[in-house]
């Protein structure tokens, strides 16, 4: 090994040379042991053995090649990547840094809201927040590289990662994307040491997986494509979003891993990517199960030549590329175009000036999971929270005697997937959170009720002997967290049948309920919705979501969270979602018999809650909506207000959503679109204009061309509280 004095007269070498002369130097092996990306347990240094032997020999590879590696995935803390980044330099013959990256998606050890929950607060400044401290307390323990953020599209429940997307709307999740990246990212990586660089995933269209199930196929046209699925990754680019990771579903019969059209043609040539491509886990292999490859080799091939740069946690690049180049399948300038963009990333980090960046054991102590951060999270779990129902229940009074019973109502699972290090130990439960908030004559009785899926007699009997002596019943009820995100689908996405049942016990009561939701997707909500006072959605809402849902329980925060993805009413109708096209039987179509248009049977057409609703203790009141002209060119915009007054008795919060039907299009176009939105908040009996500015551009679509243009004719514009708002204003853009 080397002697520190020996390891950093390498690393200033490299500092006086270019990132070409580096790549020049390098062996062929070397240059491929650059693409592979490794789970920590196998580096030198780590906590535990390192350098397993069992997991390198199950993937081939050599001791060899993993001190030749380029990347880490899944290590955080900021002892531990010194270390391991020491071994490393001191083992690796260049001198070239290790990358760290890992899954900071909603949070490192301050845990926020699961994504769809951030999105429900159409908050894009607190969203930005949320990830510039995500990325200050993941930096000061070791990581450079943050798997997130998330931008798909997702119209399906059944499929549990829709928690970690923003929703059904393709421009919404484009301004979270974009707010997402300039929080992990800043302006100057390589000087701002507080931030990670962010890969944008998973490209593309993983979140149409048919059925709803993980992993499954996805067919649909191009045009579907660039028009919903493709605008929150273009986004998230143009933000500066330095890699990108490949989906593991197929676009048009082909896996995305090994799709030239789609990384080569689309992302790289027609889009100018030239950041860090990265495979999910395991994808390089799976082309063989995929069945475009019939071996390792042939899937290394396929996804090199689809610019495919790190190959994660599989060895078909480590044990074939060699090979590959010698029989001339792969040329050597794929390899080295590769490793010179995960050079330039870790240049652009400023790994080659300091290899271990911002990790910081004293520092860390400080900063991770500090008050601040704790504030921060607590303020977006009450905006991310969703009133969904209230009938004279909410808020709680602070006196009288309350039962809270439900399986979350004692318990820490409030972080959600993917917040592999937060801890539900630190987790302010919502018990204690309520009592907090009561007065001294007031009485909160705490039962289980059931646990998520299973009770007992003893459960039932406590539980209605609390619900009995008290004046209102929570219910804390919902999925625990290994029920949604990667790998939980779900066909029955109501709530399990025993915590149904617990409802109906409580509801023969005939007491006041409300229930509170905690949930990584929305849920068919029959057997809740029918039979309870008030609903309050409130998702995984994180590390300090006790105390933000007791906010908003007790009136201390006022309800402002809105839909991102509509409710269902039966999992029959799914997908649904709000911006769907019409048919040419719609229900209402006044030469159609009844029964011949396009309409179930036995449910309505329309989601339980639509994309955008929410409640709140405020009562808003939208009146003399107009528009500034009825006719719209091309260098002449049109502006469209409404007068907005809180009717209510306590100051709230709105988000006044702006949308637009294009009436005839060369191709058949959405009902409705979102096209802008504003939050405006208003004293009680307060009273003001909101104005939108509303543009030509902003009516562009992809046409049967697949060219993205306007089309002169008639247009309708809706402003309201959610995407059910019927008040027209029509208008006409003329070229």
């Amino acid at each position: 090994m080397s002697k520190p004095s020996e390891q950093a007269s390498r690393i200033s070498s490299i500092n006086n040379q270019t990132l070409t002369e580096l790549l020049g130097q390098m062996t062929l092996d070397e240059k491929i042991a650059q693409l592979l990306q490794l789970a920590v347990p196998f580096y030198e240094g780590a906590e535990g053995d390192g350098l397993i032997t069992g997991p390198m020999e199950s993937l081939g590879i050599s001791e060899e090649t993993v001190r030749n590696s380029g990347s880490v995935l899944g290590m955080a803390g900021a002892a531990e990547t010194i270390n391991v980044q020491r071994v490393h330099l001191q083992n690796n013959r260049l001198g070239i840094p290790l990358l760290m990256m890992a899954d900071i998606v909603h949070g490192f050890k301050t845990i926020f809201p699961v994504p769809l929950a951030i999105g429900c607060s159409w908050d894009l400044e607190l969203a930005e927040q949320s990830a510039v401290i995500a990325a200050k307390e993941a930096s000061v323990s070791g990581v450079h590289v943050t798997y997130a953020p998330m931008v798909d599209l997702v119209r399906d429940p059944r499929w549990g990662r829709v928690m970690e997307s923003t929703g059904e709307d393709p421009y919404l999740n484009s301004e979270f994307g974009r707010a997402f990246v300039r929080g992990f990212q800043g302006t100057d990586l390589a000087n701002d040491m507080d931030r990670v660089a962010a890969c944008v995933k998973h490209f593309a269209a993983y979140g149409a997986a048919e059925g709803g199930r993980d992993y499954n196929t996805v067919d649909m046209s191009e045009r579907q494509l660039r028009e919903f699925y493709l605008p929150a990754y273009k986004a998230a680019l143009d933000e500066g979003c330095e890699m990108v990771m490949t989906s593991f579903n197929t676009v048009d019969g082909i896996p995305a891993t090994g799709n030239s059209n789609l990384m080569r043609k689309l992302l790289r040539e027609e889009w100018g990517f030239d950041g860090i491509l990265i495979s999910d886990w395991g994808a390089v292999k799976e082309l063989i199960a995929h069945g475009i490859a019939a071996d390792e080799s042939e899937a290394a091939q396929k996804a090199i030549q689809a610019g495919v740069d790190i190959e994660m946690m599989t060895s078909c690049y480590a044990k074939h590329l060699s090979e590959l180049v010698e029989n001339k399948e792969v040329d050597v300038a794929l390899i080295d175009e590769a490793v010179m963009r995960i050079l330039t990333l870790k240049q652009k980090l400023g790994l080659f000036d300091n290899p271990y960046r911002a990790a910081d054991p004293e520092r860390e102590k400080e900063i991770v999971f500090c008050d601040a951060h704790r504030e921060a999270a607590r303020e977006l779990a009450v905006k991310s929270c969703v009133l969904l129902k209230n009938e004279d229940v909410l808020p709680l009074k602070r006196n009288g005697k309350i039962a809270l019973i439900g399986p979350f109502a004692q318990s820490g699972d409030l972080l959600g997937p993917w917040s592999w290090t937060g801890s539900k130990e630190d987790v302010v439960q919502l018990a204690d959170a309520m009592k907090s908030k009561l007065n001294s004559s007031a009485e909160l009785v705490v039962a289980a009720g059931c646990d998520f899926e299973t009770a007992t007699e003893a459960q039932w009997v406590e539980a209605l002997a609390a619900a009995e002596a008290a004046d209102v019943i929570v219910l804390a009820l919902g999925e625990h967290s290994d029920m949604s995100g990667e790998a939980g689908s779900r066909a029955n996405i109501q709530l399990p049948e025993v915590q149904l049942e617990l409802i109906r016990k409580l509801e023969e009561l005939g007491k006041p309920i409300a229930v509170v939701l905690f949930n990584g997707r929305p849920l068919d909500l029959h057997g809740v919705y029918d039979k309870v006072d008030a609903i309050l959605e409130a998702w995984f809402p994180g590390s300090e979501g006790g105390l933000a849902v007791a906010d908003l329980l007790f009136g201390d925060a006022n309800p402002s969270g809105r839909l991102t993805m509509s409710f269902p009413f039966s999992v029959g109708q799914i997908p649904v979602y709000y911006n769907a096209f019409n048919t040419g039987r719609p229900q209402g179509a006044p030469d159609a018999q009844v029964k011949y248009v396009s309409q179930y049977l036995d449910i309505p057409n329309e989601p339980l809650y639509p994309f955008g609703y929410g409640l709140s203790y405020s009562l808003f009141d939208y009146s003399e909506a107009q528009i500034s002209s009825d006719i719209m060119t091309a260098d002449q915009s049109i502006k469209i207000a409404v007068k907005l007054t809180n009717k209510g008795e306590v100051a709230g919060e709105e988000t006044v959503q702006l949308y637009v039907r294009d009436i005839s299009g060369e191709v058949v176009r959405p009902l409705k679109e979102l096209k802008d939105f504003r939050k405006i908040t208003l004293q009680p009996g307060e009273s003001c204009e909101v104005e939108f500015e509303l543009s030509e551009s902003q009516l562009r679509y992809y046409h049967s061309d697949l060219k993205h243009y306007s089309d002169a004719g008639a247009f309708v514009a809706y402003v309201g509280p959610n995407s059910k708002v019927n008040t027209e204003l029509p208008f006409k853009l003329t070229k």
